[in-house]
């Protein structure tokens, strides 16, 4: 982006994608104009100025949100959905990551049969097409056409962090193989190509390479008889669609025009067989195709975008005890934590060339903090807890608008003079806005803290953004979901209670027709939960049920552990107690499997925390129980 400022710091023009001629020819004209006609500038740039400090306000009061905003955005995507390939809208077509979060929050939470087709056929067609690199993973910005067939060939560092969370969220609801493989090849793409020695991870690579675009990722079919033997050839091009002609300026765009399975059936291939083929396919091509001269790569390390790809690591790592993906996640956040950050509550937002420079924005404190509560939940390391909170602290300090709500984009003293603060108005465009991740943080540190201040600020940020919510609500898709997420609760298989204190983890495993479920919970020393038969006659009774009557599926007996008699100060006759770590189990029995698509089950935990001077509340906790896996 090139902008023409007045000497007061208002821009009055500005463009991107200038040609070394064009900004020269343009320089020239910015020169004679303000020379000659400063007065018609001056008075542009304060009309720019204008709308900048008008976007700045939110639109209207805080006030409650209304229920039915989150079933108005699902409902506005179906009128924007592509049927035939999936997406929404005409080309160019663009992930839309936001939108598909909040597809994914729907159709688990809510088992919405719209939201999950509208996910499953946008992620199979994007999974198939040449916007996906199917020889070594990872995806390009956005496809020119709308069947996802012809990419800008530049590949971002964020579009693999926020696809690989969705297509891995998507293979969790669905159990479908296909999902896992690509969110797993994407994050080896990673891996291997976009992450620096010291651990951060790079941005980006270019489009082009030897003056043109796609030439690095692209095959004619001579190209790929020369790389691989007869058999090979004949298999890669019928599975890619690769012709003599090409697809794309002579040459093709690797594509699947029938998936696995199908092509499998029609040529009377094992499925199994067929992946293993491509898979060493696909290495000998990558192998080959490393031998060109590569696209640019763009070597900064932006905290934001390293915040959302240690997100996808620690949430793989989580999903599928991934130890590579664990030790990845670690060492970049361990990184920046060393280098990117300069003192307490302070953050660079960029690294380069051995230095970090340039103050971080409100979007790099969200990012990272969010990733870091991610860490937490993958390690248990208080550490992450802990610096999650630090950067959440400085981001309401010095990024809240306490006057008006909302955040600022950057810090006071880094505005440029004349122009005021331009603010994040919430709304999710190519990746979601840094307002939608603070409020995904602060939720999240309000639930594994128990510190009501992150409550407040959640709940003020919500019925701060409301009106704008019912304005236009499928603008923000990633908010959304975070209000989902502290309204309903978080849709995974771990869970927290007693403020934070109490740590509960579900795990499963099949046996036969059955799930056999194991619910770990680990209580902190001076804290117990009463037990399933507490005697107290006020106390609540832990109690783990199946959170609502699905058909197709039965909880068997729970197994509770023996209860520990303690007498207690406010409490004469001695109570059972569970304190330490324990388990629950019980099965989880398949009625109909006909009538059973569901991957994931919701069971809620009743208990209630205290220690030897007080009870907290009780509570039920809901917990996302994976049974594909």
């Amino acid at each position: 982006m090139s902008s023409f400022l007045t000497p007061e710091g208002k821009p009055f023009y500005g463009g991107t994608y200038f040609t070394p001629e064009q900004f020269t020819s343009l320089l020239d004209q910015v020169k004679k104009l303000w020379v000659e006609r400063s007065d018609e500038l001056i008075a542009q740039a304060e009309k720019v100025a204008d709308a900048v400090a008008q976007s700045n306000r939110l639109r209207g009061e805080a006030k409650a949100l209304d229920p039915g905003v989150i079933g108005q955005a699902v409902k506005s995507m179906q009128n924007a959905f592509d049927e035939i390939q999936g997406g929404f809208g005409q080309a160019p077509k663009f992930p839309r990551e936001p939108w598909l979060y909040l597809l994914l929050d729907q159709a688990q939470r809510h088992g919405d049969e719209e939201a999950l087709q509208m996910l499953t056929i946008t992620l199979d067609q994007m999974g198939r097409g040449g916007i996906y690199d199917q020889v070594a993973g990872g995806f390009h910005r956005y496809s020119t056409d709308y069947e996802w067939l012809v990419p800008h060939f530049e590949k971002m560092l964020y579009n693999q962090a926020h696809l690989s969370r969705i297509y891995l969220g998507a293979w969790r609801i669905t159990g479908r193989e296909e999902f896992r493989r690509i969110a797993t090849q994407t994050l080896d793409y990673v891996l291997r190509e976009m992450t620096a020695p010291e651990g951060g991870f790079y941005s980006a690579t270019d489009a082009d390479s030897e003056g043109e675009e796609g030439l690095f990722f692209t095959w004619t079919q001579d190209e790929l008889n020369t790389a691989l033997d007869q058999q090979q050839a004949s298999l890669a091009s019928a599975l890619y669609g690769v012709t003599p002609s090409g697809n794309f300026e002579g040459r093709n765009i690797l594509h699947l025009p029938q998936s696995f399975t199908e092509f499998a059936e029609e040529n009377q291939l094992g499925l199994t067989d067929l992946l293993t083929q491509m898979e060493e396919i696909n290495r000998i091509l990558l192998e080959r195709r490393n031998k060109r001269i590569p696209p640019l790569r763009d070597d900064k390390i932006v905290t934001a975008w390293n915040g959302m790809m240690i997100t996808a690591f620690a949430q793989a790592a989580d999903l599928l005890d991934n130890n590579s993906y664990r030790d990845a996640a670690i060492k970049a956040a361990d990184f920046l934590w060393q280098q990117n950050r300069y003192k307490t509550g302070h953050l660079w937002r960029v690294h380069l060339n051995g230095q970090s420079s340039i103050r971080a924005t409100q979007e790099d404190y969200a990012y990272l903090s969010e990733s870091f509560l991610y860490l937490y939940d993958l390690t248990a390391e208080q550490r992450w807890l802990n610096r999650a909170k630090e950067l959440a602290g400085a981001m309401t300090e010095r990024f809240l608008d306490h006057q008006q709500g909302g955040f600022f984009m950057n810090e006071a003293e880094s505005s440029i003079t004349g122009m005021g603060r331009p603010k994040d108005e919430g709304s999710d465009n190519a990746i979601p806005s840094g307002s939608s991740v603070a409020i995904h943080s602060l939720q999240r540190l309000w639930q594994r803290s128990g510190e009501l201040d992150f409550r407040k600020q959640t709940d003020a940020l919500i019925a701060r953004f409301a009106p704008a919510l019912e304005a236009t609500p499928i603008s923000y898709g990633y908010l959304l979901s975070a209000v989902a997420d502290h309204q309903h609760g978080e849709l995974g298989s771990r869970a927290y209670a007693g403020q934070g204190g109490i740590r509960i983890q579900a795990n499963t495993s099949k046996a036969a027709q059955q799930i056999l479920l194991n619910l770990k919970i680990e209580i902190p020393e001076g804290w117990h939960i009463n037990s399933n038969q507490p005697n107290g006659k006020d106390l609540i009774a832990t109690r783990l049920t199946l959170a609502q009557q699905l058909e197709g599926w039965q909880m068997g007996p729970v197994t509770y552990p023996k209860g520990k008699q303690e007498r207690l100060a406010f409490q004469q006759q001695p109570l059972s107690v569970y304190g330490g770590e324990i388990s629950l189990q019980t099965l989880l029995k398949q009625l109909d499997e006909e009538k059973t698509e569901t991957t994931t089950l919701p069971v809620e935990l009743q208990l209630q925390a205290c220690n030897d001077q007080v009870c907290l509340p009780p509570e039920t906790v809901t917990l996302w129980v994976d049974i594909n896996q």
